[in-house]
């Protein structure tokens, strides 16, 4: 049950986000006490949400009348001691341990013993905060994204002494806020900023290996892919400084687990001060007159008068059927277990995340280029291509002509195993599939938490399950044995769910 109206809420920490968070109790109807350490601050706050909300007032989404009754819900205290009646305290202070741990036991000198302590904390353990407190029971995370204002994710997070009624009670509440909870144990990164790892990782290791440039790699994550930006500008715009330091914290709260390693290249921009857009530098140059540099595109090649698709396509059937409604003449031939267009002599073919190379040295056929994944061939702008070392001169050109025959623009990467799109969907799917193996979150709640949290076109596990768990196994797989390395480790649920035929939704 959630929290009433006549609760009071009280938001330690007036910087930005406890400012947002005050701001969305105060909306829902509560009134709401804001402390800061810093007096002057908390005085100041409540002047600065005015002037957030007056501009829903402006856009006509909300009315002076509301905004005049919220306002005067906000009430700015100098002591803790005033907070004594409030039964939920959320605390948005500094991102560390113990100044947090010191606060919460101050709290729970002065309120009284139904109250509710909670951190917004995005990485620290919550079992670790609750150490030390009388009633460890009454403690637990409330994740506000920022701005908490606009985000309607919150992961509502259970230490190991939570009481499970107060979860309830948090997500109800927070729900009752017009915002989207979702459950999660306590452990390194909860939800989003564990899952999240892979999407980083693997275009800055696509760029270690020289690959494609950042710009290529976001281009096709953003067209392809369909995330709202690609893993380069979204970590310009968080902040080096900020994901690398995520990145570390998580690496080293799961005892420096390959899957978590932080990358030497990152690290780099970190060591020279190049944050991102806030310094002006990162992986783009962001100083008046720069230029953002264009994606690697490949030159206009004819399209091919015909084309025959041979066994079973899978994803790509959706671009066959796009090559068609182009004017392609597609036939049909039967008699592989490997399904591939065949255009010229050359075989065109999903990666399954062996490499092109490899592709050819195990079929005794030279010539193969691979197609990256998309999220809908139907619809996609962009697609990447690799081609075998073994291939001859104009494969690259046959498939960059098919390709552009139906409309997409093409990239050419270099021969990696899983190419861009793909590795970068299989490592998300696998690291979400590990979280729900853990009982660390629901699927459900883990492909909520990565749609609100980041924007992510689809849960990663929805799009694991249309496309198809023994494909995802045996694409994660065949990373493993390219690298040799635990990181591309394929979980135990993707692998039982690829042997009897299961869906993370079953």
């Amino acid at each position: 049950m959630a929290l009433t109206l006549q609760d009071r809420i009280a938001v330690v920490g007036a910087g930005a986000m406890g400012r947002g968070i005050a701001a969305v109790a105060a909306q829902a109807g509560h009134e709401v006490y804001l402390f800061d350490m810093n007096a002057d601050a908390a005085r100041a706050a409540p002047a600065l949400i005015r002037d957030e909300w007056q501009g829903l007032v402006k856009r006509g989404k909300w009315t002076q009348e509301a905004l005049e009754a919220a306002a005067a819900r906000l009430r700015p205290v100098a002591e803790l001691a005033e907070l004594s009646d409030a039964a939920l305290v959320v605390e948005a202070i500094v991102e560390a341990a113990e100044p947090k741990q010191s606060l919460f036991r101050q709290l729970e000198a002065v309120l009284s013993d139904s109250a509710i302590l909670a951190s917004n904390t995005s990485s620290i353990s919550i079992t670790l905060l609750a150490r030390g407190l009388s009633r460890p029971e009454r403690f637990a995370g409330l994740h506000f994204f920022n701005p908490a204002t606009r985000m309607k994710l919150v992961e509502v997070i259970h230490g190991l002494a939570t009481d499970p009624a107060v979860i309830d009670t948090l997500v109800d509440t927070v729900a009752a806020w017009g915002k989207l909870p979702v459950r999660a144990q306590s452990t390194p990164g909860f939800i989003v900023n564990r899952v999240a790892r892979p999407y980083y990782a693997e275009g800055l290791r696509i760029v270690g290996e020289r690959a494609a440039q950042p710009e290529t790699v976001d281009a096709l994550l953003r067209e392809a892919g369909r995330f709202p930006m690609g893993p380069f500008e979204l970590m310009d715009l968080i902040g080096h400084d900020v994901n690398y330091a995520v990145t570390s914290s998580v690496f080293a709260a799961m005892y420096q687990d390959g899957r978590f390693q932080p990358s030497l290249i990152q690290q780099e921009r970190v060591a020279a001060g190049w944050f991102g857009r806030k310094t002006g530098r990162g992986f783009y140059d962001y100083r008046d007159g720069a230029s953002r540099p264009a994606p690697q595109t490949e030159p206009a090649r004819p399209a091919p008068a015909g084309v025959v698709t041979v066994g079973e396509l899978g994803p790509l059937e959706a671009l066959a059927q796009r090559l068609a409604e182009a004017g392609v003449t597609v036939s049909r031939s039967d008699g592989s277990d490997e399904g591939w267009i065949e255009c010229g002599g050359v075989r065109i073919a999903l990666s399954d995340g062996r490499t092109a190379t490899q592709r050819a040295a195990d079929t005794g056929h030279a010539d193969w280029v691979l197609v990256d994944l998309a999220l809908d061939y139907a619809s996609t702008s962009r697609l990447a291509i690799a081609v075998a070392d073994q291939a001859t001169g104009g494969a690259a050109d046959a498939a960059t002509g098919l390709l552009q025959g139906a409309g997409i623009s093409v990239s050419r990467v270099d021969d990696i195993a899983g190419m861009v799109v793909l590795r970068t969907m299989a490592m998300l799917a696998n690291e979400a599939a590990d979280t729900v193996l853990h009982g660390i979150a629901s699927a459900a709640d883990v492909d909520m938490a990565m749609r609100y949290g980041t924007n992510y076109p689809v849960g990663p596990l929805a799009w694991a399950d249309a496309f198809g768990a023994p494909r995802l196994a045996e694409a994660l797989q065949a990373l493993f044995a390219h690298y040799g390395e635990s990181r591309y480790r394929t979980s135990p649920l993707i692998r039982r769910l690829a042997a009897n035929g299961g869906t993370f939704y079953a």
